[in-house]
């Protein structure tokens, strides 16, 4: 029997697992845009979004027969199709297709509106209820977002920003999935079995829209399908799902604001894209906003 006492140094370690696992899994995804920017440079955001899901969907197949994991029940398997639908095509292609219009540091800006999509799915699918205070901190830091994009993003690419901001509230929605069913199912075991369900449809589609020949694409390209495919798609996920499901899925959702600084740094040093002073200033803004809305998760 577990003392009264020993139950919140129980809950305070698994908070403690969350935000470390959850830490890990932010920084994988910080290259995620660099990587997926060097991608389309030499293959096409269909071909892309279905060989990185392809590729990690076959991993997981081999890591889950290795295993001997049971399948999952009939009731997880709508959830499944949730987290596949938004992490593992949604938020892929609509990112990739993008990125064809802005850079990977105009996009990440982007990704500073992740932990109130999040956070609202997690109300919506999670059964969470943040405080007041939280919704106000994440709303004005979203407000920062907006307001870079229509002062200095429309006016440059609106379909760009458009695919931008459709792929973060799908996106959203799979972490907020995820993190739920990962409670049941566990994490690595989550992210799997959404791949592997995917596999049916992603094979024929890969060998429909396989290129005549590969002799043009660069290192680079084939450098960033190698990331998005096995980390991001994959590792990232594993830790990821892990943190949210033991920390909570708005409060460890919060780290989600550190990956635009990871991802700026790694769009100016690896692909020497400029990262103008506004970007840096509202990646700060939406940090500082919504980052004082962690203590309110709960």
């Amino acid at each position: 029997m577990i003392s009264s006492k020993a139950i919140p140094h129980k809950l305070a370690a698994n908070s403690n697992s969350g935000w470390i696992n959850g830490f890990i899994g932010i920084l994988i995804f910080s290259g995620s845009m660099p990587a997926t920017r060097a991608a389309v440079q030499g293959f096409n955001p269909l071909f892309l979004t279905v060989a990185r899901a392809t590729i990690a969907g076959l991993i997981a197949l081999c890591v889950l027969l290795i295993f001997r994991e049971k399948r999952p029940a009939r009731e997880h398997i709508f959830s499944l199709a949730i987290v596949a639908v938004g992490c593992v095509i949604g938020f892929p292609l609509l990112s990739a297709l993008a990125l064809q219009h802005i850079t990977s540091a105009h996009s990440i800006v982007f990704l500073g509106m992740l932990p109130l999509t999040t956070a609202i799915f997690g109300v919506i699918r999670g059964g969470e209820r943040p405080k007041r205070a939280f919704w106000i901190f994440s709303i004005l830091g979203s407000l920062f977002v907006i307001g870079f994009a229509v002062l200095q993003g429309l006016s440059a690419s609106p379909i760009g920003d458009i695919l931008m901001l459709l792929s973060i509230i799908l996106c959203g929605l799979g972490y907020a999935e995820g993190a739920k069913l990962s409670k049941t199912l566990g994490g690595w075991q989550v992210i799997s079995w959404a791949l592997v369900l995917s596999l049916p449809f992603m094979v024929p589609i890969l060998f429909f829209l396989l290129p005549p020949s590969f002799s043009e694409v660069g290192t680079s390209a084939w450098v960033g399908l190698a990331y998005v495919s096995v980390f991001s798609m994959l590792i990232g996920f594993v830790f990821w799902y892990r943190g949210l499901a033991q920390g909570g899925i708005a409060a460890v959702g919060q780290l989600q604001l550190l990956q635009p600084f990871f991802g700026l740094a790694l769009a100016a040093s690896l692909l020497h894209e400029k990262v103008s002073i506004g970007m840096v200033g509202v990646t700060i803004g939406v940090i500082l906003c919504v980052a004082g809305s962690k203590k309110f998760a709960k």
